[in-house]
C-alpha cells in the first residue's frame, strides 16, 4: 500500500476522534437543525446525485439484477433518504439520558448516563442510501463516522458525501464529524482496520466474505452485520390464507435486501393442502424452488435442495422449502442453518407461538407478520446503521441508542473510602 494513503487515512481518523468529543456535548437544537438542511439538501440535489448513480450503475452492466436494484436510486428512493433524516429529528436524543441513579449509603449519588462511542467507522457495499442515513444516525448519536463504502457505488457516495459535507461547513460543525475513505483502493480496508487507537468500534455489512475479511483484520471492536438467512415456518395451526400472503411478501416484495425470506418451513399435516397453490404461485412469480423430497413430489418442477441450499442467502428469486414434522423440528432447523437475523412462525396457537418466540436464537422473532419488517424505519428507528446479528453489544436494527455507551456520573460532597 502506498504509504501516503496509510497516512492520509491515519490524519482522518485523528481528526474524527477529535471531532468525536465535540460533537459529544453538541445541543439537540443544533444536530436537529443540521439535520434538517441535510434532507433539504439531498432534495435540492437530486439531479447531481442520480447523474453520479447512473456512471455506477453503468459501471455495473451485467450485475445480478438483484445487486442492481440495491445499487439505484431514483426520486423516490432520495426523498425517503431524506425523510430518514427528518424522522431521525423527530427521534428522542439519547445523549445525556440518565438510565438510572441511585445513590449508597455514604451519601455518594451514581448516575448511569447514555454518552456516544466515539469514532464509528462503517464498512458497507452496494446500497448508497446507507450513506445518508449512517451520516445522519452518527450525527444524531453524537458520533464521528469514517465512511467506506463499496467500489460499485463510488460515484453515488461521493456525491452524497459532498451534499452532506457542505452542510456541515455552514452550520461549522468540526471538521472530522463525517468521513468518506473515496478511493478503490482494496488496502484502504486494511489500514482503517489497524487504527484502534483512533477508532472505536467497525461495523460491517455486506457480504459473507466482505464480513469475515474485516471480523479476521480487524484490531478494533467489531459488531458484525452478517447474512440474513431468514425464515417463515407455516404450523400445523396457521390460517393458510395468511400463511399465503405472509410468505409470498416475505420473498418476492424485495428479494435482495437481507430480510427477505430465504427458506420456507411447513408442518407436515399442512402441506398437502398449503405448498400446491403457494409453489404454484411463487412459480408464476419466477421463483426457483429448491425443497425437500416431499416438495419435490408435491411440484415436480422444483429442484432438489442441498445442504448447501438450506444455509444460502440467495439475495434473489431462489427460495429453499422444507416439510418438517413438528414445531420442535422447526425450531431445531432454524437454530442450526439460519443466521439469527429474523425468523417468522404462523399459527393461532398461543402455546406454539410463545414456544417458538422463546427458543429461536434470532434477533427479531415474529408471529403472524412478514420478516421484511426487520428495518430500523420500519420499526420507529428513523434509519439504521443496519442489523446486527451479534448479541454484544447491539442487535437487530441499530438506531440511536444502539450507537451510544454509557458512563457513571458520581455526585459526592467530599467522601473518602476507608
Amino acid at each position: 500500500m502506498k504509504q501516503n494513503l496509510k497516512k492520509e487515512l491515519e490524519n482522518i481518523a485523528k481528526e474524527a476522534l477529535q471531532a468525536s468529543r465535540e460533537l459529544a456535548i453538541l445541543p439537540t437544537g443544533a444536530k436537529n437543525a443540521v439535520l434538517k438542511d441535510m434532507a433539504r439538501a439531498l432534495l435540492s440535489s437530486k439531479a447531481v446525485i442520480l447523474r453520479a448513480n447512473k456512471k455506477d450503475i453503468a459501471l455495473s452492466r451485467g450485475r445480478p439484477k438483484a445487486f442492481i436494484d440495491r445499487l439505484t436510486l431514483t426520486p423516490e428512493r432520495i426523498k425517503q433518504m431524506a425523510d430518514s433524516l427528518l424522522d431521525i429529528v423527530k427521534l428522542k436524543d439519547p445523549v445525556g439520558e440518565v438510565i438510572r441513579a441511585w445513590k449508597i449509603p455514604n451519601g455518594l449519588r451514581i448516575d448511569k448516563v447514555r454518552s456516544p462511542i466515539g469514532v464509528v467507522a462503517i464498512i458497507y457495499e452496494s446500497r448508497p442510501n446507507v450513506t445518508s442515513d449512517c451520516i445522519g444516525l452518527c450525527f444524531k448519536s453524537g458520533n464521528s463516522v469514517i465512511l467506506r463504502g463499496g467500489s460499485e457505488s463510488l460515484n453515488s457516495n461521493i456525491a452524497i458525501y459532498n451534499v452532506l459535507s457542505k452542510v456541515m461547513g455552514r452550520h461549522r460543525v468540526p471538521a472530522g464529524a463525517i468521513n468518506l475513505i473515496a478511493t478503490r483502493e482494496r488496502k484502504a480496508v486494511d489500514a482503517l482496520l489497524k487504527l484502534n487507537n483512533y477508532i472505536d468500534v467497525v461495523i460491517p455489512r455486506g457480504g459473507e466474505e466482505l464480513i469475515n475479511k474485516v471480523v479476521r483484520s480487524s484490531r478494533i471492536p467489531v459488531i458484525k452485520h452478517y447474512k440474513g438467512i431468514c425464515h417463515v415456518y407455516v404450523d400445523e395451526w396457521a390460517d393458510l390464507n395468511m400463511s399465503e400472503r405472509i410468505c409470498f411478501n416475505a420473498k418476492v416484495q424485495r428479494p435482495g435486501v437481507c430480510n427477505a425470506m430465504e427458506s420456507m418451513l411447513v408442518h407436515r399435516d399442512v402441506a398437502a393442502r398449503f405448498l400446491p397453490g403457494m409453489l404454484k404461485k411463487f412459480k408464476d412469480a419466477g421463483v426457483e424452488i429448491r425443497g425437500c423430497a416431499l416438495t419435490c413430489r408435491i411440484a415436480k418442477w422444483a429442484r432438489a435442495a442441498t445442504e448447501i441450499d438450506y444455509r444460502t442467502e440467495y439475495l434473489g428469486l431462489i427460495l429453499s422449502v422444507k416439510v418438517v414434522n413438528d414445531l420442535d423440528e422447526a425450531i431445531s432447523h432454524i437454530n442450526n442453518y439460519g443466521s439469527h437475523h429474523s425468523d417468522t412462525i404462523v399459527t393461532e396457537n398461543k402455546d406454539n407461538a410463545l414456544r417458538f418466540l422463546a427458543r429461536v436464537d434470532s434477533a427479531c422473532v415474529y408471529l403472524n407478520a412478514s420478516t421484511r419488517f426487520t428495518d430500523g424505519n420500519q420499526f420507529g428507528m428513523g434509519a439504521e446503521i443496519g442489523i446486527s446479528t451479534d448479541k454484544l453489544h447491539a442487535r437487530g436494527p441499530m438506531g440511536l441508542e444502539e450507537l451510544t455507551t454509557y458512563k457513571y456520573m458520581v455526585f459526592g460532597s467530599g467522601q473518602i473510602r476507608e
